[in-house]
């Protein structure tokens, strides 16, 4: 479960992130809100971190760290946000985020937390 699902309503910053992670040797896949994510994550695909904005039309990285804990799945999940209020901090923490990162992301803390979570793929590739 090395493989590490991005999900940013942001193209750029998803790709972005994407490209960065994949330099780095992981396999990465990305969507583009929590409802695509859970339609990757529902797939014969494993993910073993899911790194998600906070805040996205449709589906929020929040709602969607609630509802991977309320169905017991496995993955680690980092949170990201331009801006992270005292709540919403509380919230995530309580729902086992395992991270929590301020937009702009300081790529250098992102690649030390997910290589605590990840190996990196043999080719970095997707599979």
């Amino acid at each position: 479960m090395n493989k590490i699902l991005v999900v940013d309503d942001d193209q750029e910053s998803r790709n972005l992130l994407t490209e960065i992670l994949e330099d780095n040797g992981y396999a990465v896949c990305a969507a583009r809100d929590g409802v695509a994510a859970r339609q990757l994550l529902a797939g014969n695909a494993q993910y073993g971190v899911v790194i998600a904005d906070l805040r996205m039309p449709q589906e929020s990285g929040l709602e969607l760290l609630r509802k991977l804990r309320e169905q017991k799945s496995a993955q680690h999940v980092i949170l990201m946000s331009s801006f992270l209020s005292p709540g919403e901090r509380k919230d995530a923490e309580a729902l086992g985020a395992y991270a929590l990162f301020e937009k702009p992301l300081r790529l250098d803390e992102v690649l030390q937390v997910v290589g605590e979570l990840a190996e990196p793929s043999p080719l970095g590739i997707a599979t």
